[in-house]
């Protein structure tokens, strides 16, 4: 018989591969593909031009790729217009906030043989965020929307006619979008909707987001993509999250569709280094591929897909994609339950299965799932690395070597689990490790006691379970029916993602019964196991893999050490004579964590990777008085140069209004007065008795942020003359953030006597004041992100009428 060992490194390697393969873009086509299919580098002439520099909503730069957009497609027939329009969202809460301002919408359509059909949309906005110009978010998809379009026009007259829908303020707050399927007339004839985003610089792309009801829609999308990455269970998370694209408007529309993305090479995410050389050429291809196999099916068949009960579906081996109702859930239970009990059958024919080793594989998959997540969160606070945006991209530099960290230290984690349990009499030394792990943790979190909590549970599992050696049948067994009862919680609660758990369970079963839950009945039993293990493996680690580029919550990671353990346990599990295993998990944990020690050490920053700065003056608007701000956490050195040019002190600040910072990351120093004007806040009484608070930005202004305050209640709010649910709270602050407004903005409203109202403002010029020492030179190894550069005007006002 082959070494188990043996096994394992040729099963965890041959899985890492085909995970790593399975990850990878399609070759880019050049200028000379052919005409009927989509080419990379066609869009890359786009793309080169519209991402040439930052174009963030109502900059000039924005409005020059409008310009070249009307070019391109007039060059396409496809009769452009742009809908220009102020259109605002309203997000409810503690302090209500609408976001909004004036957008400039493109939109060209192709005309189909039925004009009055259901038309289709291709979607991407073409602005940028402030401080990036976009190459990946989202020039790419507006470079791509281009490319099909030529396309689609070659084939001939569509069934229906096709829009192509790119949207101005997507980053301001979905503004275009909304303001688009909110009012413009073609809206209400769109019955189907292609989105294209990105949130990072490559990688596949995912269609990661459906509209309810998708089960027509998926089969479509099944038939026709050639090289699919998607599952139902990015669409069901994407419900949870608070994170929204433009396809979030025509979704809760009920408008059918789909949503495209690709997120890998993170640390170009809104950052200065988006910039067309460093887009991944293979990510647009393949983005390209998808969205045109799905926009030709949906623009020439007969009819667009309907409305059917949701699907469960997921990538499988290669790019398959398998389907099949929520209630077919069911069966695959039933299915790894009886294959279950058939290995347990067989291994009690041979008299090697223990019920009581059935608890302990229970607590061993319980104390695996609390330590390795232990584990990874001081992994994660080791780096050293804080939480947020700005403060992972240490880790988004160099993210390589801090996936292959956490990847050997969850094998650390899942090799000590089956040493334990398997030799015994480890109670103490497990339950001390998770301890460990837990105080650490906390220790390194501002003591907060959520890592101590989690590692303590492990240790009392590990008291539990640890105590006399346990057959492998038993607590394969064990740590299978855990899985059982975690699928059958999400088949009734989430079915369209219960899947995550039920096919590795299936395929742990499946080896289960081939290997009588492993006592090696027949003789090729272990090969067998190891080529099942492998295969499922492989689907693990690129789920674990998308989780950890997505978010950056890698406790979570645990969750696919405990699925990896059921395919893998038979071939871990150590005998109780075996000291070894115990040897050799202790030191891949070891090795582990220095490779988590690197991560922290090395230097991460270049000139591909640069260390973000934003540097602000902010100036206050009735006195003139100014500080230099530092907006990001961690400044390099030059930000501080930046701040103590004018002679100030560095001391900690509030965040600028309209600026979100955590405590301790925004740093300030005096600077010399300058003298920028600032916005025009005035009370007027309009025409028909009612007032309004309006404020108008100084010349050069993109951005606006008003805060107001009344004391007693008023009635009928409206933004720019329409209703809005704002001020209806006497004492409560009201925000209105708002983008490419040159004639800003009008909040109006009813009193009904008597009044006060307080206001806060800030205007952002995408400038450095003209009398203010110039910034220095910025060493290549730091950037400017997001506003830096800019000058901010602050101030508050009191009106009473």
């Amino acid at each position: 018989m082959l070494r188990k060992d043996v096994l394992v490194a040729v099963v965890l390697a041959v899985a890492l591969i085909a995970a790593a393969v399975a990850n990878m873009t399609p070759r880019p086509l050049g200028l000379d593909a052919p005409a009927n299919v989509f080419s990379a580098g066609r869009a890359m002439v786009d793309n080169r031009v519209i991402a040439k520099v930052p174009h963030p909503t109502g900059s000039p730069a924005n409005y020059a790729v409008r310009n070249y957009l009307v070019s391109r497609m007039t060059q396409l027939g496809l009769s452009p217009q742009i809908q220009r329009i102020d259109a605002f969202q309203e997000r409810p809460g503690k302090e209500p906030l609408v976001i909004g301002g004036v957008v400039e919408n493109v939109i060209g359509v192709l005309p189909g043989k039925d004009r009055s059909a259901p038309a289709l949309a291709l979607m991407a906005h073409y602005d940028s965020v402030p401080g990036s110009p976009g190459a990946a978010d989202d020039a790419a998809g507006v470079a791509a929307g281009l490319e099909i379009m030529r396309i689609l026009k070659a084939q001939g007259t569509p069934a229906r006619d096709v829009v192509l829908l790119l949207t101005d303020g997507e980053e301001a707050g979905l503004v275009g979008a909304t303001g688009f399927f909110q009012s413009h007339p073609l809206a209400r004839r769109i019955g189907f909707v292609i989105n294209m985003e990105a949130r990072g610089g490559g990688g596949p792309a995912n269609m990661f987001e459906t509209a309810a009801a998708n089960g027509a829609v998926v089969d479509m999308f099944r038939k026709v993509a050639p090289s699919p990455a998607s599952s139902s269970l990015t669409v069901y998370l994407y419900k949870q999250l608070p994170n929204d694209t433009d396809f979030t408007v025509p979704r809760k529309a009920g408008i059918a569709g789909l949503n495209y993305a690709f997120i890998a090479r993170q640390f170009d995410y809104h950052s200065p280094v988006s910039t067309p050389e460093n887009l991944s050429q293979g990510s647009l291809q393949h983005l390209g591929d998808e969205v045109l196999a799905t926009a030709r099916e949906a623009a020439f068949a007969p009819a667009l897909p309907g409305k059917a009960p949701d699907k469960v579906y997921s990538n499988t081996l290669g790019s398959y994609l398998l389907a099949y109702p929520p209630l077919a859930g069911w069966g695959v239970l039933a299915v790894a339950l009886a294959l279950t009990a058939l290995g347990v059958w067989r291994a009690r024919r041979v008299d090697a299965f223990v019920w009581a080793d059935v608890a302990k594989g229970v607590g061993a998959a319980l104390y695996l799932l609390l330590t390795s997540a232990t584990l990874f969160m001081l992994a994660r606070r080791v780096t050293g690395a804080g939480f947020g945006f700005y403060d992972q991209a240490k880790l988004l530099a160099n993210v390589h070597l801090w996936e292959l960290a956490l990847l050997v230290v969850g094998i650390g984690a899942l090799l000590y689990t089956a040493a334990a349990v398997g030799r015994g009499r480890m109670r103490l030394a497990a339950a001390g490790l998770a301890l460990l792990a837990g105080f650490l943790c906390t220790a390194l979190s501002d003591w907060n006691l959520i890592g101590l909590g989690i590692g303590g549970a492990g240790a009392v599992v590990a008291l539990l379970a640890f105590g006399r050696p346990a057959g492998v049948a038993g607590t394969w067994t064990g740590v299978l029916c855990l899985a059982f009862l975690a699928a059958l919680a999400l088949q009734i609660m989430a079915p369209t993602a219960a899947f995550l758990i039920a096919w590795p369970l299936a395929f742990g079963a499946l080896a289960g019964a081939v290997s009588g839950m492993g006592t090696w009945r027949p003789i090729a039993a272990p090969i067998i196991v190891a080529v099942l293990a492998a295969v499922g493996l492989q689907w693990v680690l690129s789920y674990a893999h998308g989780v950890f580029i997505g978010i950056d919550m890698v406790e979570v990671q645990a969750l696919f050490v405990w699925l990896s353990a059921l395919l893998l346990w038979p071939l871990i599990q150590a005998e109780p004579e075996e000291t070894r295993p115990r040897t050799v998990a202790l030191i891949v944990l070891a090795v582990g964590f220095a490779v988590v020690g690197l991560v922290r050490a090395i230097p991460p920053w270049s000139a591909r990777h640069p260390q973000p700065a934003i540097v602000t003056y902010v100036v206050q608007g009735a006195t003139g008085q100014a500080k230099r701000f530092s907006l990001a956490p961690n400044p390099p050195d030059w930000a501080r140069t930046v701040l103590k040019a004018d002679g100030g002190h560095i001391v900690q600040d509030v965040a600028p209004g309209g600026w979100r910072g955590s405590p301790g990351d925004i740093l300030s120093a005096w600077a010399k007065p300058v003298n920028p004007l600032p916005p025009a806040v005035m009370l007027n009484r309009v025409i028909d008795g009612s007032l309004e608070v309006r404020i108008v930005p100084p010349a050069g202004a993109r951005t606006l942020t008003l805060d107001i305050r009344p004391t007693g209640k008023l009635t009928d709010a409206t933004i720019n003359g329409r209703p809005v649910k704002l001020l209806t709270q006497p004492g409560q602050w009201n925000r209105i953030y708002w983008q490419g407004a040159a004639e800003g903005v009008a909040v109006g409203f009813r009193a009904k006597g008597p009044g006060v109202i307080d206001t806060r403002y800030t205007a952002t010029t995408e400038a450095w004041p003209t009398d203010a020492k110039p910034l220095p030179k910025m060493p290549p190894k730091v950037s400017g992100n997001s506003i830096s550069g800019s000058t901010i005007v602050t101030g508050e006002q009191r009106f009473t009428w």
